[in-house]
């Protein structure tokens, strides 16, 4: 009898450490389930190939190990990212959520750094950017990186040169050299006007010359047409 019952007591050991083998291999193998799929939205400047090695998960790591805090610090942390947000759901699922500072212009008088709209700058000089060609005073630079800030990308992608053009009444007044050879005279207070420039050309049915967007006194342009 006592042969049998150590028989058994043998046989409920084994069953006991097998269980708990059988949940430790399983819970091990849950724990290293892969990220499954990524989707990143609000990304402009940088490719959803740089985000993910930023945030070191291009290797698709394990969904469980992964956490939205490490995703979010890791991003944070690339001066192009102004916030990020992070969700995990269901089946190996990461939705990472940009929000990009905006890229200005190039600063020529200032060792050409690229100015963003949270007033910090890079040094890097891959992208496509007005640039602005002299010295500002720190009272309207201020201003101007401001106003900046407002305009359209699209916009943006318009403007070749700035320039400061104060004149005796006019210490905000600023000269934009388009791509497209129109000259633009804007001043800080009506800085945003420029965003009409799309609908405005299309009105001067796409004739060179000097745009004048500076005028306090009248919401309307004047236009100086070089065929004149």
């Amino acid at each position: 009898m006592k042969k049998k019952k150590s028989k058994l007591n043998l046989i409920k050991v084994f069953i006991v450490l097998l269980t708990i083998y059988l949940i430790v291999f399983v819970f091990l193998d849950i724990l290293n389930i892969p990220i499954k799929n990524i989707y990143i939205n609000g990304n402009n400047y940088l490719s959803d190939q740089e985000i993910l090695r930023l945030a070191k998960i291009d290797k698709y790591p394990s969904f469980i190990k992964t956490t939205k805090g490490s995703i979010e610090r890791k991003l944070k942390k690339n001066p192009l990212i102004k916030s990020v947000k992070v969700k995990k759901t269901l089946f190996g699922k990461v939705v990472i959520n940009i929000n990009e500072v905006k890229m200005l212009f190039y600063n020529l008088d200032d060792n050409n750094k690229l100015i963003l709209d949270n007033n910090k700058y890079l040094t890097e000089d891959k992208y496509l950017l007005p640039v602005l060609i002299n010295y500002v005073p720190d009272k309207e630079y201020e201003k101007l990186i401001k106003k900046f800030s407002e305009i359209d990308d699209e916009v943006i992608n318009k403007i070749s040169e700035i320039e400061y053009k104060p004149s005796n009444i006019d210490s905000e007044r600023f000269l934009l050299t388009m791509n497209d050879g129109i000259y633009v005279y804007l001043t800080l207070s009506k800085f945003t006007n420029i965003n009409k420039y799309n609908s405005i050309i299309r009105e001067l049915e796409y004739k060179k010359g000097i745009l004048y967007l500076d005028s306090r006194s009248s919401t309307r342009f004047y236009f100086t047409s070089f065929e004149e």
